[in-house]
């Protein structure tokens, strides 16, 4: 029994290596020259496969009308008219600031030589509002202190609204553009939904196109809304220095007038 055993295993162990002598080819130098070289730049990286090589500007264009011509078109004039009405602002407000130092300088040296007409003259052709307040409070200069600093006062109010005029706008733009790409969200969800109810069936194809829609609309509004918040933080911290200019050179005025009268 134990000599018939030991004999199938001796033929099982020459099967088995006369099977993986013909499986295994043999490799010769010959086959390992002939083997053709790879060439690094044909590998395909799968990460970069979706890499599109194109501009910019043709890029955004493909994006623009993937998210819907009619959405992307007026969350792309509140970025226009929120722009022209920042840029009108930036230039008023730059020419607006005065230099407040030399303006006071040379009130009192023309009240000194010509007294308040001449005071007005100067103020007349300066420009900015503080000049402006400065001739507001020279015309009532006969009537007291007291209807100086009222004037003064009253015509910084209106000074100060004239400089925060149109900010109400690009609050309106900063507000509306998300609220349009949300808009444009739902309405994506809602064509997604619609597909899927017309095949009968859930296909990430038939989703796609709509959650595609969803999301460029909403990145668009969420874009416009961060370029004219920036413009409007930027146009309220201009807005503020020139009327903290206009408050300090509204006292100096005062202090110019009870000099001049004593």
């Amino acid at each position: 029994m134990f000599l018939a055993v030991l004999g199938l295993m001796t033929v099982s162990a020459q099967f088995q290596v006369a099977y993986a002598q013909e499986e295994t080819p043999e490799v010769t130098t010959e086959d390992v020259q002939a083997a053709p070289e790879v060439d690094e730049e044909e590998i395909v990286d799968p990460f970069a496969a979706g890499a599109s090589d194109q501009p910019m500007h043709q890029a955004l264009k493909q994006k623009f009308i993937e998210g819907g011509a009619g959405f992307m078109a007026t969350i792309l004039l509140c970025l226009i008219f929120g722009l022209a009405i920042a840029i009108e602002r930036i230039i008023t407000l730059s020419l607006a600031q005065t230099d407040t130092k030399k303006l006071i300088a040379n009130v009192d040296k023309a009240l000194k030589e010509g007294g308040v007409e001449k005071a007005k003259d100067v103020c007349r052709n300066t420009r900015g509002p503080v000049a402006s307040i400065f001739y507001q409070g020279l015309l009532r200069a006969d009537q007291g202190l007291e209807a100086v600093e009222k004037s003064v006062t009253s015509y910084g109010s209106v000074q100060m609204g004239q400089l925060e005029s149109g900010l109400s706008w690009i609050t309106l733009f900063i507000a509306i553009a998300p609220m349009l790409g949300f808009m444009g969200t739902v309405i994506g969800m809602i064509q997604a939904f619609d597909a899927i109810e017309i095949a009968g069936d859930i296909s990430p194809a038939l989703v796609a196109g709509g959650m595609k829609v969803a999301l460029i609309t909403t990145v668009g509004g969420l874009i416009v809304a961060i370029i004219l918040q920036l413009f409007y933080n930027y146009l309220i911290a201009k807005v503020d220095s020139i009327v903290v200019q206009m408050e300090d050179a509204s006292i100096s005025l005062v202090d110019l007038l009870v000099k001049h009268q004593k």
